[in-house]
Formats: structure tokens, sequence, C-alpha cells
């Protein structure tokens, strides 16, 4: 079963990722160490696509280095 939007931008600010805003459903987060921001697309409600699963895991994963 897939994670919900809101549990990947929970994971996300606990991982010290901010959200600088975006467009419509789309949301920037930004990390002082990582040099690419984040995009999470979708309402909070919504149901996670696998690549946006593993962008957030891999980006929590590149900052923990």
């Amino acid at each position: 079963m897939p994670r919900k939007i809101r549990e990947l931008i929970a994971e996300l600010k606990a991982a010290g990722y901010v959200d600088r805003g975006g467009k419509g459903s789309h949301r920037n987060f930004t990390h002082p160490k990582c040099s690419m921001p984040i995009t999470i697309s979708g309402k909070s409600g919504d149901d996670a696509k696998p690549y946006q699963e593993r962008a957030v895991r891999e980006a929590i994963k590149e900052n923990e280095k």
C-alpha cells in the first residue's frame, strides 16, 4: 500500500528540509547540505507515486553522510 503525500512531507521536514513553496500542488523542499531541491506534487491525501518515495528516500540518505 503506497504511503500518502503528507507522510513524505513529514519525513522531509523531520530530516531538516524546508518547504520553499511552489505553484499549484507542487512543493519544493530544500536543505542546506543538498544542492538540488526535492519537488513533491499532489494533494496531502493522495497516494505517493513510487518515484516520489524513491526521491525522498535518496535525498534523506544523501544528507545522512
